[in-house]
């Protein structure tokens, strides 16, 4: 599965959840957060001042 920027943050956690640790390491700590769960990966890079390209690498990594 290929995972892109406009994925929501629930679903990857759904179908890949071995990929917290990824986002977790990248600064994303509010994972368990509702809200985090409907926000894109994109939307969520955003807030947290993240690079969306270099994260969605890692995750496809």
């Amino acid at each position: 599965m290929k995972i892109e920027k406009t994925m929501k943050i629930g679903e990857l956690l759904e179908v890949a959840p071995e990929k917290a640790e990824i986002l977790l390491n990248a600064g994303m700590h509010c994972l368990g957060c509702p809200a985090s769960q409907g926000e894109t990966i994109e939307e969520a890079c955003m807030v947290h001042g993240i690079d969306v390209d270099e994260l969605v690498n890692m995750l496809n990594a």
